[in-house]
Order: C-alpha cells, then sequence, then structure tokens
C-alpha cells in the first residue's frame, strides 16, 4: 500500500475524495449524524486548522484515510474531561475510515501508525462509537485505554474516549 501525506494546505484538493470514502464506509447508515452533509462540516472544521494533517492510503484506488491535529494548549474533546495524567502534546486522531474492501487487512493500522509518526506527541487520543466494541476492541490491542465518555452534541451518538501514551522517541 501507498502512503500519502496531506496538510491543511492540500485540504480542499483532497475534500470530494474524503467524503466519497465517508460514503462508501457508511452507506448502510441511516442516522442523519452519519450524512455526507453533517460529516462534511466537521471535516472542514479539522481542515482549517493549520497543523492538520491527512495520510491516505492507496492500493488499486483509495483504502482508507485518517485525520488529525493537535488540541492547543488546554483543549479536550468536547463533553468530556482531560485525565488529569494526559498532558504534554496531545494529538486528536479525528478520523479513521477505511473502505469495506479492505477492512480487516491491517491497512488501517498502517494508516493509523503513519499519521501519528508524523508529529511529536505525548499522547494521541480519540473517539469511538460505544454502539461499536469492535472497533473499541481493535483500538485497545493498538494500546489505547478507555478514559471517558462523550457526547458531543445532541444528536451525536454516545463515544469512548480513548488515550495511547507514546513512548519516548
Amino acid at each position: 500500500m501507498e502512503l500519502r501525506t496531506y496538510t491543511h494546505a492540500d485540504a480542499q484538493n483532497v475534500r470530494s475524495l474524503l467524503l466519497d470514502i465517508h460514503d462508501e464506509v457508511y452507506a448502510d447508515a441511516h442516522d442523519p449524524f452519519h450524512s455526507r452533509k453533517r460529516f462534511s462540516y466537521y471535516l472542514d472544521l479539522w481542515s482549517g486548522r493549520e497543523d492538520w494533517l491527512c495520510v491516505l492510503g492507496w492500493e488499486d484506488g483509495p483504502v482508507g484515510y485518517a485525520y488529525g491535529s493537535r488540541f492547543k494548549p488546554g483543549g479536550w474533546w468536547k463533553g468530556a474531561d482531560r485525565p488529569r495524567d494526559v498532558r504534554g502534546r496531545i494529538f486528536a486522531l479525528s478520523e479513521l475510515m477505511v473502505v469495506p474492501r479492505w477492512q480487516g487487512t491491517g491497512r488501517a493500522q498502517q494508516i493509523h501508525d503513519m499519521l501519528i509518526r508524523s508529529f511529536e506527541i505525548d499522547f494521541v487520543t480519540l473517539l469511538v462509537e460505544t454502539s461499536r466494541p469492535g472497533v473499541q476492541t481493535l483500538y485497545e490491542k493498538w494500546g489505547y485505554k478507555k478514559r471517558d465518555e462523550a457526547k458531543p452534541s445532541d444528536d451525536s451518538p454516545l463515544y469512548s474516549v480513548m488515550v495511547r501514551r507514546l513512548e519516548e522517541r
């Protein structure tokens, strides 16, 4: 798999592709929260950050992607309290999506690892829907631990807030 990195400056060039991958991943979801329109709002919000970074995997077409950015000092997920022991440089992994054809092949972890290796950080954190325990278990295998739950907006699902401490480089 070829991994390509895109920055804030590239966001508009890859926006449609990211939205198309989202649509493929959520093709069977009927919840308006997972609609293209709703997702495009969050994509634009995150990609508008100057340190936004996206890693796209390619193998006979797009495999999937991961993106995120650092939290500003004091920043944390809306609807959750930051754990007292999570301090320093914190990266928020906002999205990780792999098209159905490539799910379960290990490519998600390759994309994930490339993204988090791109930053000098102490912690990486993410949200995973509590209704998807298999996804949470996968992240636990990658070294994440559930630290809290959050419901960032009235219409959002309930999320597990997961944190992974990175080893010294």
